[in-house]
């Protein structure tokens, strides 16, 4: 369902970013749980093999993700669990820029609840090394430089590859599953290198909580510059085809309540890139329905446009 933004009841706004927040607060705690059952000598599943270790915990985080976003709380909020998504979504006008600051708080507090209810359930050996609170740590022989181009490099390709599906109707349906890989491809790749974290939620709860505070800064600003890079990519890119807020995919993805009204739309998501006018005119809704309804999709599958 597409809704207008401004005539939102403002308790909408609020619950989306609640449901954001409850996305976050199991993210995390799974992330944790994985961490603490792998990792942890004293468990019946550890892997002292550190790359073996990530690669498993690249394909389950990839598998938690996924199923979050096919969720009906990710459903309703976008299952964003990232505040560079959020913000690059923002600058890609797919996302009201009104929604930005509390789904962001909401994310960040998620991280820290979901962390802290993992050391609760599991107790004292979420906090000792080599678990940790699964904070991130980057490989010894990489330098500060190194971890920071590599996180906001990654994140700039997964925002250009959001871009890609976002404005291909019969596509973003798979995005679910095309985030999940390629975060879990990111994990088993950099994480004992990098750490391999592209989300400062994923990292802020665990670094706040065991104290490891010292390279916090990188995993916080560089997701976000690589975010806003790989929006500034993907405007390049998509000049001329810039449909997305026109239509609507079963299930949505990343993309919560988008406008209902046509003419109210481009004011509701607005980023600081330019959009056609006539993207999301009447004419140009109408057109895209009737495109849709009697055409096979970019990605070879049928697909079912529906805008209310």
């Amino acid at each position: 369902m597409v809704s207008t933004a401004s005539a939102l009841p403002r308790r909408q706004p609020l619950a989306r970013a609640a449901d954001e927040f409850a996305l976050t607060v199991v993210l995390l705690f799974l992330a944790v749980t994985v961490v603490r059952w792998l990792r942890d000598p004293g468990s019946a599943l550890y892997i002292a093999d550190l790359d073996v270790a990530l690669a498993i915990i690249g394909v389950v985080s990839g598998i938690i993700l996924t199923s979050l976003m096919f969720s009906p709380p990710g459903k309703r909020a976008g299952g964003h669990m990232n505040p560079a998504v959020t913000i690059a979504l923002w600058l890609m006008n797919a996302f009201p820029g009104q929604s930005v600051p509390p789904y962001i708080l909401a994310q960040l507090a998620g991280s820290a609840v979901g962390t802290g209810l993992a050391r609760l359930v599991w107790g004292r050996a979420v906090s000792f090394p080599p678990v940790d609170y699964a904070a991130i740590r980057a490989a010894s022989t990489w330098q500060p430089a190194s971890v920071f181009l590599a996180e906001m490099g990654s994140m700039m390709v997964l925002i250009v590859v959001v871009g890609f599906f976002l404005t291909r109707p019969g596509c973003a349906r798979l995005l679910p599953y095309v985030i999940g890989l390629s975060v879990g491809l990111v994990i088993a790749f950099l994480g004992p290198r990098s750490g391999g974290s592209i989300n400062p939620a994923r990292q802020f709860g665990p670094a706040a909580l065991s104290g490891r505070t010292t390279d916090l800064w990188i995993y916080l600003v560089a997701p976000v510059l690589g975010a806003v890079l790989g929006a500034s990519v993907d405007h390049a890119l998509n000049r001329r085809f810039r449909t997305r807020r026109a239509l609507v995919t079963i299930p949505t993805a990343f993309v919560p309540d988008l406008p209902q009204s046509p003419s109210a739309s481009a004011a509701a998501v607005q980023g600081p890139f330019p959009v056609r006018r006539s993207v999301c005119s009447p004419q140009a809704i109408s057109r895209w329905r009737r495109i849709v309804k009697r055409s096979p999709t970019s990605c070879g599958t049928s697909f079912i446009h529906r805008i209310h």
